[in-house]
Formats: structure tokens, sequence, C-alpha cells
């Protein structure tokens, strides 16, 4: 070590340019002007040259073990009439809306029995019957949370429920 040289202290985050050197004891200034002194053995100069030569490796990541549990997909009911019965045209209003609020409480029971998180109901958008028989049924229902908010109430077709 000679004077101009930058130097690191090992304990402390203090570095700078060496001022003067005494036998062991090394005087340096840091970038603020105040000066430190040092013995020998507790500083290590600060020279990137040194590194130019080291070649870097890079190693390949170890991927982590991911569970295949939470890679499932969610449960997605389609509540569209058309995809419940095979002839649509042999049912009026009535029964329609009662066969999909049916569908609707035997998938949530499905759910809840095999201990399902997420399930989508797609509703469609339409005239809104159908959507706010949906949401009326849901917000009767205990450990589930939906987005109820009705901003976007005619804007989505669909509802994600996440079961607790």
């Amino acid at each position: 070590m000679k004077i101009g040289d930058k130097v690191s202290a090992i304990d402390e985050d203090l570095k700078g340019t060496i001022t003067s050197v005494k036998g062991e004891i090394v005087v340096f200034k840091d970038e603020h002007g105040f000066t430190h002194q040092f013995k020998k053995n507790k500083l290590v100069p600060q020279n990137p040259e040194i590194y130019e030569h080291v070649k870097t490796v890079r190693k390949a990541e170890i991927p982590k073990p991911i569970s295949k549990k939470h890679h499932k997909k969610h449960l997605v009911l389609d509540l569209h009439f058309e995809n419940l019965v095979k002839n649509p045209a042999d049912y009026d209003a009535f029964e329609r809306i009662f066969m999909q609020k049916e569908k609707l409480v035997e998938t949530l029971d499905f759910c809840r029995k095999n201990n399902l998180k997420k399930l989508e109901i797609i509703h469609g958008i339409g005239d809104g019957v159908l959507q706010r028989m949906v949401h009326d049924y849901l917000i009767g229902q205990t450990n589930l949370e939906f987005d109820d908010h009705d901003f976007f109430y005619h804007q989505r077709g669909s509802v994600l429920v996440t079961l607790k």
C-alpha cells in the first residue's frame, strides 16, 4: 500500500485514498474529507483492475418444487341455458331461472364438499335477471367471498367466488 491508493476498511463502511503510511498504520481520507487511521491488516485495496482477469460463471438456478395443488385451474360454471339442457326452447322463463339456480346450488355444494377454493360463475350480461339471481344467492351464503361492486355490474359476464 502506498500514498494515492484507494482502500476500503474491512469491518466498517469506509473507503478513501491513502494520504500517509507509517509502519503498520495507514491514514486515508474519505470522500467527505475526514481522515481515518487503520492498521494495514484492516484495509483492502480498491483496485477494479484485479478483477478484470477473473471470469464469472453463471450457474443455472435450481427450480423450486411447486405444489401441483396450487396449479389447478378453478372450476367454471357456465349458466347459459343452452349449456344446461338439450332443447332450451321447450322451457319457459320460470323453468329456466329455476334450473339455473338449482345448477348454481348444486355446483356450490360440490365445491364445498371437495374443498375447491375458487369457482367462476358465468352468467352473461343480457337483461341482468340471471346476474341478479346469482348475486342475490351469493349474498345469502356464508364462508365465501365475491366481487359485488356495482361499478362493473353490467359490464362483466362472470363473477369469481372464493370459498373459505
